[in-house]
């Protein structure tokens, strides 16, 4: 074996490592996040007593376990996987790394619906309790069928689909801007709620049926991992000369993420950071091998999500940063020191 070969399996042995370190510390802290809250008798120690069964707690423990933070950790966990490995399948495929998931017109979709369902009262379900839920995870994905039809009437390109998702980001911008023009305050105060995204608007079952949903989609990331090599290392041309169909790979690829970010962020909210920053992240530890840059950039998205969570609602508790807020607030200067320290090298 030559020395080129053998670095390589070497430095692949190496990412693996980490990815798997990564994926390890990410688990311990969110059962460390779990143990972590306003309640003072529910503490690390006493919250892994009562999951292992060491001690008995009251029916008001295994509520604030079960019911409050065990779907809250679950739920920020999925999200920042699900978000993470979008960003990075879009910035694969579109070739551009300022793309996120909500980037394309999935936000601005999911955007109006909600605002549809809180202001005009309009809703595709008679539920209350569904109806920005269900606005939004419709017209997010309407929004991107839109972006992938019309980007063929101009040409298949990746920059097609940009262009033409940043046009159909400002038409409901300003859908959603005459709207709140003609909102109540408190109907304002609803919409923006919404949009700052927070974990803690879905109940244990319905954390379980979305995760369920997006375990069985990840898989389906991986398929495209050698396509988006031969993309990345060359371009439309150089992918057609292996087999790989660019239009057709693009169009899959832009479902299949509209699907995973608009079945999170129908729940969550506004929760963009983590899609656009967790696959640099994930690049500086594993380069562009799509290989280990998707799940290695959902394990640094999960752990985003979880990070930025418990501090929100701990650093001021009883008061709750939304999720959202926080990762700006503490992802924002952390990836530009990233950024900064990579070019520095």
């Amino acid at each position: 074996m030559d020395s080129l070969s053998q670095k390589h399996i070497e430095s692949s042995s190496l990412q693996i490592t980490i990815i798997l370190m990564a994926a390890l510390a990410t688990t311990v802290f969110g059962f460390l996040a779990i143990g972590i809250g306003s309640s003072e008798k529910l503490g690390f120690l006493n919250t892994a007593k009562i999951i292992l069964g060491y001690c008995g707690g009251t029916p008001t423990d295994f509520d604030i376990i079960w019911r409050l933070r065990f779907p809250r950790i679950l739920m920020g966990v999925v999200a920042g996987v699900s978000l993470a490995v979008a960003g990075a399948l879009m910035q694969g495929c579109l070739g551009n790394p300022l793309v996120s998931p909500l980037t394309l017109g999935v936000a601005s979709g999911a955007s109006l619906g909600a605002s549809l369902a809180i202001i005009a009262g309009v809703s595709i379900v008679a539920v209350p309790e569904l109806a920005i839920v269900a606005n939004s995870f419709l017209f997010s994905l309407i929004v991107v069928a839109i972006i992938i039809q019309l980007g063929k009437y101009r040409s298949v390109s990746a920059e097609s689909y940009i262009l033409v998702g940043i046009a159909i980001t400002f038409i409901c911008g300003a859908i959603v801007s005459t709207l709140t023009y003609f909102a109540s305050d408190a109907e304002l105060s609803q919409l923006t709620h919404w949009s700052f995204g927070s974990l803690s608007r879905t109940n244990l079952v319905t954390t379980v049926l979305i995760t369920v949903a997006i375990v069985i989609l990840l898989p389906t990331a991986m398929v495209w991992a050698w396509d988006l090599n031969a993309l990345s290392v060359g371009g439309d041309e150089f992918a057609i000369t292996t087999g790989v169909n660019p239009a057709t790979m693009r169009r899959n690829i832009l479902i299949l993420t509209a699907f995973m970010t608009s079945l999170i962020i129908a729940f969550t909210g506004m929760i963009g950071f983590v899609g656009l920053a967790a696959p640099h992240m994930a690049r500086i530890v594993v380069g562009n091998d799509f290989r280990k840059l998707i799940p290695c950039s959902g394990v640094f998205g999960a752990f985003l999500m979880l990070f930025a969570d418990t501090v929100g609602r701990t650093l001021f508790a009883p008061i709750v940063i939304p999720v959202g807020v926080m990762l700006s607030v503490i992802g924002g200067p952390f990836f530009m020191y990233l950024l900064l320290a990579r070019r520095g090298r």
